[in-house]
């Protein structure tokens, strides 16, 4: 992870609650062929996105559990990888939304983490093929930390939170200095109930505008 996030999570990465989470992962990826992400790209987020660049977050669940799409973003593949239904309505609302394509490869949404989107998982790994088989491993706990730590150390940040389990993260923010932006899940059983048409990109970048801050290219 970028070192600033290291720096500012030093107290927590002392504790034995985070040496127990180490111990986990690290396990899994000795004994488990099947665990995802690839270890590499585990704490991609917090690489691409440094927390003193952290102007948006948005959280998912856990990782996709089909090997070859996970590369440590929420709801990120790679190419050649197509994107997985939830990312396809996400792209489809920003062609609604912003009236053009989104501004990535294929799925890839690495672009939007340098420019400072954290695309965070509240569960970073899980076994191929067995979604939220990680849970309750020690990894919301350290998730909790992080979103606690943007809303303490950032001054204006949009929090993108979609369907009920990132909504439960609200009590995490203060909302006197940021934006919390909520929405059905983009999953294909929930977006028609109220993801489509959340204008969600266009809301977040009006706000960071009037900030003075730079939108951000979706």
């Amino acid at each position: 992870m970028h070192t600033d996030w290291r720096d500012a999570l030093l107290p927590l990465l002392k504790t034995p609650e985070f040496a127990r989470l180490r111990a986990f992962w690290e396990h899994a990826y000795a004994t488990d062929p099947q665990t995802l992400p690839p270890q590499e790209t585990l704490f991609a987020a917090l690489t691409l996105c440094p927390l003193a660049n952290t102007r948006v977050v948005i959280l998912g669940q856990d990782p996709y559990p089909t090997p070859g799409h996970a590369h440590g973003l929420a709801f990120s593949v790679r190419q050649p990888t197509q994107p997985p239904p939830s990312l396809r309505n996400i792209l489809t609302e920003i062609q609604s939304d912003l009236g053009r394509p989104a501004h990535i490869h294929g799925g890839d949404l690495t672009p939007w983490a340098q420019q400072g989107v954290l695309l965070l998982n509240a569960i970073l790994t899980v076994h191929a093929h067995a979604p939220l088989s990680h849970a309750g491993k020690g990894w919301e706990p350290f998730t909790d930390a992080l979103i606690r730590l943007v809303s303490e150390r950032r001054p204006h940040v949009v929090f993108l939170l979609w369907g009920a389990k990132a909504k439960a993260k609200i009590p995490l923010i203060d909302a006197s200095k940021h934006l919390i932006l909520t929405a059905p899940h983009p999953s294909p059983l929930s977006a028609h109930t109220g993801f489509f048409g959340c204008k969600c990109f266009s809301r977040a970048n009006a706000w960071l505008t009037a900030q003075g801050l730079a939108p951000i290219d979706w």
